[in-house]
């Protein structure tokens, strides 16, 4: 089958970075489904791994953590999906990726892909919707509208870097499941029109202090903070603008030491979020994932919630994975950058 793979990590300009590569068929067993991957799209982790991550055995290492695409084969234990089932799904950081023809994947992190969207559109959203998700009621501990777990004061929610992939779901899942005033920061005309339209109340500059900020639109403070990007650089505004008991939930790789003792006065609480916990750890909760890309879909078939979909770059070869790759790591990228068909 065609894959696209690395040997050497190295910056996307190497040649080598990224190579067109043939790799045997795999077999599904157990709870693996077999997926004929259609469609995909670019996280910022893919360019962290093909920096930094050397291959186990001399093997190419296949990136890759975002498909659409047919189920063409089950394991003997699989339980929710048959052969022919379209599907959607952010995979395991532990196993080859989606940059490949075909992809094994345990069915318990897999949802039925949206009906009314085409496969680009979709693939622009398993990793982001999880990570959003997982964000918002897992780490944070949101009030869904319509719950029995009610707020008892108002929430706020700031989410640091909204224009970007994870910001353009967690901005319309706040909005549209939650009574929370939903705030995005973005620093770009282009880049807040976009989150405006997501969904946020109110759009916010990081560039400027965010109290200023945040004053400017009539809050003093917030009772959760999501910071997606610069988490270092806005900690000590953070811990500013945070309202007493707040909640911080951070998903970046922050370059310097966070100073946690600043939030013990406020007795904030600071949650991390990686959505390849339940599959790397085979956590019993593991099959949460599965539910709420099926929840998230209804969602999107009911018109509720929009694909993130930005730029597509065409199929599924390293020329255009490397093009895909170096936008991405510009930091610039609206949406998110999907692919499709090989």
């Amino acid at each position: 089958m065609k894959a696209i793979g690395y040997l050497t990590p190295q910056d996307v300009t190497g040649q080598d970075s990224l190579v067109d590569i043939e790799l045997p068929m795999p077999v599904a067993t157990g709870r693996d489904l077999l997926v004929k991957v259609d469609a995909i799209s670019v996280n910022p982790v893919d360019t962290k791994i093909r920096k930094n991550v050397q291959p186990d055995n001399g093997d190419y290492k296949v990136l890759g953590w975002d498909a659409v695409g047919e189920v063409v084969a089950v394991g003997d234990q699989v339980e929710f999906y048959s052969k022919g089932d379209k599907v959607w799904y952010a995979g395991d950081l532990t196993r080859p990726g989606t940059n490949a023809e075909y992809h094994l994947v345990d069915e318990r992190i897999v949802g039925h892909k949206p009906s009314s969207i085409s496969d680009s559109e979709a693939a622009a959203l398993p990793l982001t919707t999880i990570t959003a998700w997982e964000l918002l009621f897992d780490r944070l501990g949101l009030s869904q509208r319509g719950s029995n777990l009610l707020a008892v004061e108002p929430q706020q929610v700031l989410i640091i870097g909204a224009a970007g992939g994870v910001g353009s779901i967690i901005v319309q899942l706040a909005a549209k499941l939650t009574d929370a005033v939903v705030i995005g920061t973005a620093s770009r005309p282009e880049s807040q029109e976009w989150v405006t339209a997501c969904g946020a109340d109110f759009v916010i500059d990081h560039r400027k202090p965010l109290n200023d900020e945040l004053r400017r639109i009539g809050l003093d403070s917030v009772s959760h903070v999501v910071s997606l990007n610069g988490t270092a650089e806005h900690f000590d505004s953070i811990v500013e603008v945070i309202a007493p008991q707040g909640k911080i939930a951070l998903i970046d790789d922050p370059e310097l030491p966070l100073d946690i003792m600043k939030l013990k006065m406020k007795s904030v609480s600071l949650h991390w979020e990686f959505m390849y916990t339940r599959s790397m750890f085979n956590t019993p909760d593991i099959a949460k994932q599965r539910d709420l890309l099926n929840e998230v879909a209804g969602l999107i078939d009911s018109g509720d919630i929009k694909t993130t979909r930005g730029e597509h770059f065409g199929p599924i070869n390293a020329d255009n994975l490397k093009r895909a790759h170096t936008a991405v790591e510009s930091g610039k990228v609206i949406g998110k950058v999907v692919l499709e068909g090989f």
